[in-house]
């Protein structure tokens, strides 16, 4: 009885023996063969670590909430009110080498227009006033744009030209601006180192003057 007992148990033995070969060699490639199917994989992360798990606090300690970071607006400096002024304003410098004019820059603002004279040079004289007509310095034409009121720049000493007599101030003589008040913006001159510049405005109005540098340059607002 004991020895069919011992003899029924040798087959028994041998399946099993055979169940861990046959798993042991389907993780392997066959030789010669196409290799065997692998298990599926995680997605791909681009190489990234994957992050440490958080350790929740122990019980009994407390925690420091995290202030939440929120982001800093600087206040927008207020826009400056328009001018009032109608007076003349005038100023006088002697700056050697006497600057030359690069340009005249004009746009609109909520509540008057601006003209920007720019420079290469020092800052240098100026004088601004309301006149009854814009005139061609030297040859003495009056210059014919209609509009309600005419304000006059003049610096000097300036010029608008280089030693070779080639105009740094290019563009034509006169430019149609189309800002609220300012409708046109005129060359009037470029003679014996003074540079004028004319404004055709729709009516008389307030202005202002400023000087900024680097560069230099002179800033007429004008009211709408």
């Amino acid at each position: 009885m004991k020895t069919r007992l011992a003899l029924a148990a040798l087959p028994l033995a041998g399946l099993v023996a055979c169940a861990g070969t046959s798993a042991e060699s389907s993780a392997l490639p066959s030789q010669g063969g196409t290799p065997a199917a692998s298990a599926p994989t995680s997605p791909d992360t681009g190489g990234e670590d994957t992050p440490e798990p958080v350790e929740s606090p122990a019980e009994g300690v407390p925690t420091t909430p995290t202030a939440s970071a929120k982001p800093v607006t600087q206040p927008r400096p207020a826009a400056p009110p328009p001018p009032s002024s109608t007076a003349p304003i005038s100023v006088e410098r002697s700056p050697v080498p006497p600057p030359t004019v690069t340009g005249v820059r004009y746009a609109r603002h909520p509540a008057f227009d601006r003209v920007v004279v720019d420079f290469a040079g020092a800052r240098t004289g100026y004088a601004v006033k309301f006149v009854p007509r814009l005139v061609q310095d030297g040859s003495g034409a009056v210059v014919k744009i209609k509009g309600g009121a005419y304000l006059q720049v003049t610096l000097f000493p300036a010029y608008a030209h280089d030693d070779a007599g080639r105009p740094t101030w290019k563009g034509p003589r006169e430019v149609a601006a189309k800002l609220p008040n300012v409708t046109h913006v005129v060359k009037t001159g470029d003679f014996e180192g003074v540079v004028g510049v004319g404004l055709v405005l729709k009516h008389k109005a307030g202005f202002r003057v400023s000087e900024q540098s680097s560069p230099t340059r002179l800033v007429i607002d004008v009211a709408h």
